[in-house]
């Protein structure tokens, strides 16, 4: 039932703005902050706000948004971040999760890695139908953000790809990172197995052969896939 009040909790057209734009940003959010982006008034975006922490689909916290400590810095101010926790309805029960895992654990102890890797690709390829490959990284937005990958983009972090990257273009690399990966709860049991499939997934639905390449690249909290030009690949 608390997954089912949780998930009702968003019906109300601002509390669900109030949670996408806390969602979307990857750190802390402020009232100010979140009832400015939601157009709405900074009591009213506070209400809901505690409303989405009560029913557990935020966590909240306080800091002191102005980077100072000490006397005249300020009172904390109460900031939110999306819950770690998952919420999933599914009306009759279904446990599909169970199931996922069982075959991840099978797969692993039989070495089908491979056998994974290429049936996921095929997948990929298919899902991508007879679509070209992805023609650059704005594209590549769009079709992660439909498949649940909640992507953004970033600067490079490598400095010697970004100085490469400038001197032929004038512009530093950019990446894109994906803030949600779908197959969470299976990846943390079996990394190496899911995030491998999960590669191999992603090149089948953008392409190999086109402008851009996914690799990994961890990052803790994220997915372990990013995406990027191929001309800024020097490998």
């Amino acid at each position: 039932m608390k997954d089912i009040e949780a998930i009702a909790a968003l019906q109300d057209p601002v509390r669900r703005r109030l949670y996408e734009y806390v969602a979307a940003q990857g750190r802390e959010v402020g009232r100010n902050e979140a009832a400015e982006a939601a157009g709405v008034a900074r009591t009213l975006a506070a209400h809901h706000l505690d409303k989405l922490t009560e029913v557990g689909l935020l966590e909240s916290g306080s800091r002191r948004l102005t980077g100072r400590s000490g006397p005249g810095a300020g009172r904390p101010a109460k900031v939110y971040t999306r819950a770690r926790a998952e919420r999933a309805v599914s009306l009759p029960a279904r446990d599909y999760r169970t199931a996922a895992e069982l075959l991840a654990e099978a797969a692993e102890q039989a070495g089908l890695d491979a056998g994974l890797c290429a049936a996921a690709r095929r997948r990929g390829e298919a899902l991508r139908g007879s679509a070209a490959p992805c023609g650059g990284l704005e594209e590549v937005m769009e079709m992660l953000a439909a498949r649940g990958y909640e992507p953004h983009l970033e600067v490079a972090e490598d400095a010697e790809d970004a100085e490469g990257a400038q001197e032929a273009s004038g512009e530093a690399p950019r990446v894109v990172r994906m803030r949600n990966c779908p197959f969470h709860a299976v990846a943390e049991r079996f990394p190496p197995l899911v995030c491998g499939m999960n590669l191999a997934l992603l090149e089948g639905l953008l392409g190999t052969d086109g402008p851009v390449r996914a690799r990994m690249d961890a990052r803790p909290g994220e997915c372990c896939v990013v995406v990027e030009d191929s001309k800024n690949n020097n490998d």
